[in-house]
């Protein structure tokens, strides 16, 4: 519109345009709606134009609501009178707090919409910006942070460019030292507190009380023993605890789980005595034994050689499993350590009692092959007691590398009683003793001087083992043969040998490879 345009038209209407002017605050009348606009009165020759986006409740208003409009321009390039709400609660905002606030200052207001870095707050009718940096929301849900208001300091003012930066982790920090410093005051021993977990360590828990962080230590969370804190708690979790000792000077703050209930322990004597039988729960499966949960808070172990009276050793990891149901025995509790050990065999007859006269030395039983050892096999008998046959009990003529060349796993075997300890729990058996010693008759038969025929069984480092006849061997002393000759020899191998000692009481017989 061209400059003398503007002036006829000022002349035209000098009495309307008398207390009006474009940048004023004046009150308006909503008069009608369409579907982008709000129109409303101010007392000019028309209507003005107001964006229906610039009404925040728009269910609020109505047709004859009375609202502060901010003139933008009189007339634009259609003629029409433009308006601005947003920009009136704005001006007036800027014009209320005028000089009164400065950076640093506090200052209330509300989210009204998240944008690209941060938020936009609305305090006293000004638009301000809050950084997502300095806004202190981890955690918060946008709808959480939408309905409250909330206090912020002035972080950046341009009072000439009406430009507010906001902060709020400022204000955060001040309350938790506030929120803190009452907590301080209010802490006592022995108070019961709630908390929330907010980290988990190998040693324990870190509780947050409210402002002031406490440790929750793993012995202090249960009267049962347990491997890691995550048995107990997990982040977040919210837990009642005690309060067993504070220093605000180092800001420690020392808590107890196990402590809000009774202690079990207290009347452990009374409860569980000796001899005083149980029902307990497997909670934990180690090689040397079974921990078992006898009450809430209570447990046990039960070590293997508790387990049963028959086998002297036994893999509780393949007899049990954790969440089985037993039954034991108490045998000893020691309250100080926390101690509980349990049986299981104390539960039945010792039959051991009766080993002795249902083992007579001298008889023959019959049992099954258990297990070996270098030195000897296990037989278990059908009493359920285990025996053991040595290795020099096997043959009275064969020199016996291994047992497991005399017998296999599962086997049924007949033995003699050698010997029953019923105090060590120890049955010694014997199998070359089913028939009688025949080293009298080899004596007569393999007499010093004689030369014969033998077999190499085993070719060793102090000399050669051969075979006479079946299960009759002899040593060729490595002295008695030519070290050449010797390596040259192996198992089958044909030898001419002489005899040159047999020692009835040692069951052995010497020879010579020397013609």
């Amino acid at each position: 519109m061209s400059e003398e345009k503007k002036s006829l038209m000022a002349e035209m209407y000098s009495e309307t345009f008398r207390d009006i002017k474009e940048g004023e605050i004046v009150l308006g009348t909503i008069v009608a709606f369409n579907d982008k606009e709000a129109v409303v009165d101010i007392g000019f020759k028309s209507e003005g134009f107001v964006p229906i986006e610039e009404f925040r409740n728009m269910e609020n208003l109505k047709i004859g609501t009375v609202l502060d409009i901010l003139i933008e321009s009189i007339e634009d390039d259609e003629g029409r009178l433009v308006l601005s709400r947003q920009k009136a609660e704005k001006l007036k905002g800027w014009m209320k707090l005028g000089d009164s606030i400065n950076e640093g200052d506090s200052v209330e207001g509300r989210i009204v919409k998240q944008v690209r870095g941060g938020f936009i707050v609305d305090t006293e009718g000004i638009e301000a910006f809050l950084p997502m940096s300095l806004s202190a929301f981890r955690g918060v849900s946008s709808d959480e942070i939408m309905a409250s208001r909330y206090k912020f300091q002035v972080a950046k003012l341009n009072k000439p460019r009406r430009n507010l930066i906001l902060s709020r982790r400022e204000v955060v920090q001040k309350e938790k030292e506030v929120v803190r410093d009452q907590l301080w005051g209010e802490l006592g021993k022995g108070q019961k507190r709630m908390g929330v977990v907010k980290g988990i360590t190998d040693f324990g828990a870190f509780v947050d009380l409210g402002g002031v962080d406490g440790l929750l230590h793993i012995t202090d969370m249960s009267w049962t023993r347990i491997n890691h804190p995550s048995e107990i708690v997990s982040i977040g979790d919210k837990v009642e605890v005690l309060i067993l000792d504070f220093d605000k000077d180092n800001s420690k703050v020392s808590l107890g789980l196990k402590q809000i209930v009774e202690n079990p322990w207290a009347d452990i004597y009374e409860k569980y005595p000796t001899g005083q039988k149980a029902k307990g729960k497997i909670v934990n499966v180690m090689p040397y034994g079974v921990f078992v949960e006898i009450e809430k808070g209570i447990e046990g172990l039960l070590h293997s050689s508790e387990i049963t009276w028959q086998k002297k050793l036994v893999n509780p990891q393949e007899m049990f499993k954790v969440g089985d149901e037993i039954e034991v025995q108490v045998i000893n509790v020691d309250k100080d350590s926390k101690r509980i050990s349990l049986s299981m065999k104390q539960l039945e007859n010792n039959p051991w009692l009766e080993a002795e006269a249902k083992y007579a030395v001298g008889s023959k039983v019959k049992g099954k092959i258990r297990g070996f050892t270098d030195y000897g096999a296990f037989i278990e008998l059908d009493s359920g007691l285990e025996g053991m046959i040595h290795i020099s009990d096997m043959s009275w003529t064969k020199k016996i590398n291994h047992p497991q060349d005399v017998f296999e796993k599962g086997h049924e075997v007949e033995v003699v009683v050698l010997a029953v300890d019923s105090e060590n729990r120890k049955i010694n058996l014997g199998l070359k003793q089913l028939t009688s010693n025949p080293w009298e008759s080899i004596s007569e038969k393999y007499t010093v001087g004689l030369e014969v025929e033998a077999e190499v069984v085993l070719n060793s480092n102090f000399g050669v083992f051969v075979k006479l006849e079946n299960d009759v061997e002899a040593l060729v002393y490595s002295s008695e043969i030519e070290k050449e000759k010797a390596d040259a020899l192996k198992p089958g191998d044909k030898l001419i040998v002489k005899i040159i000692k047999v020692d009835v009481d040692q069951m052995k017989i010497g020879v010579s490879a020397k013609l």
